[in-house]
């Protein structure tokens, strides 16, 4: 077994295609095929099916992507550390970002102040929904992530702390409030996310005491706006997750206020890689007794 076929397999599952995974490795498709060939003889068992147009993976194959995650951080975190011994500052950093709050209201500004200690280290973003950022940190895919906290299954750092808002058409009744309580909501026709929040957002409902017909599951953001514009329902979200304004929407608080934080997350603080440690360090730098309020 080798760390290039272990790379093979992790990227393949990554990719969900061996065109895709040859692209992103910068090698053949026969030869990302003769990697995983050798690496399943050498296990005795099959990680992919092969009965379908695209690879996936089999209960083994899931089984063991976590392991070949772990392997590769380790080996990453080894040639980091030798790196650093020989006076080199060169590493791979991997981190799951989930939409706008933390890739663009957080992540720029973190990664310049990074990137301008730390110029030799690689960093790879991944963006997906909550739960799978979550995921990828189970699976050891990503050794950072960003996660809405509290999160008792990490380590983690705390860094903004926003809140959520109901989002109104413009012309909405309830616009003319300043802030709304939950029960303002009852019976409106409702667009619930299916973005990470929703069980926050259902729970601050059911508190409240509001009963919304929810119509509409949307998991992007940018079709929940257009639907409020259009005046065909109300929504709430989280305020970072928003952009500054949007025609036609406006934005009202929920009173008693409403807060989300959210942080960083790792598996082992003992355990990170130098180029991970480095990044943890810059946002505790940055983010020590701050918060973010909009």
């Amino acid at each position: 077994m080798t760390f290039t076929q272990l790379e093979v397999f992790a990227t393949l599952a990554q990719a969900g295609s061996f065109s895709r995974a040859a692209t992103l490795l910068g090698i053949t498709q026969s030869a990302v095929s003769h990697a995983l060939r050798a690496l399943e003889r050498e296990l005795g068992v099959s990680l992919f099916s092969r009965d379908r147009a695209l690879p996936e993976l089999t209960a083994a194959g899931r089984r063991l992507l976590a392991r070949a995650h772990e392997i590769r951080t380790l080996h990453e975190a080894l040639v980091q550390d030798a790196k650093d011994a020989r006076g080199l500052r060169e590493g791979v950093l991997r981190i799951g970002s989930f939409g706008f709050t933390s890739s663009l209201r957080i992540l720029p500004d973190l990664l310049a102040r990074y990137r301008a200690l730390h110029p030799g280290i690689e960093v790879y973003i991944d963006e997906a929904g909550d739960e799978t950022v979550v995921r990828w940190l189970t699976e050891r895919r990503v050794e950072i992530g960003f996660v809405v906290l509290p999160d008792e299954r990490f380590e983690t750092l705390p860094l903004v702390e926003d809140e959520f808002v109901v989002l109104l058409p413009e012309a909405h009744p309830l616009a003319a409030k300043r802030a709304l309580v939950p029960a303002d909501l009852d019976d409106q026709p409702f667009i619930l996310t299916e973005a990470g929040c929703a069980e926050l957002i259902q729970g601050l409902l059911d508190a409240g005491g509001a009963r919304p017909r929810i119509l509409y599951r949307f998991p992007q953001l940018l079709s929940i706006l257009g639907f409020v514009a259009r005046g065909l329902a109300v929504s709430a979200a989280a305020r970072l997750a928003l952009p500054d304004e949007h025609p036609g929407v406006v934005y009202r608080p929920l009173t008693p206020r409403a807060p989300r934080r959210v942080g960083l997350a790792v598996r082992d603080m003992a355990k990170l890689s130098p180029a991970a440690e480095a990044f943890v360090a810059v946002a505790r730098d940055m983010y020590s007794g701050r918060q973010a309020r909009h």
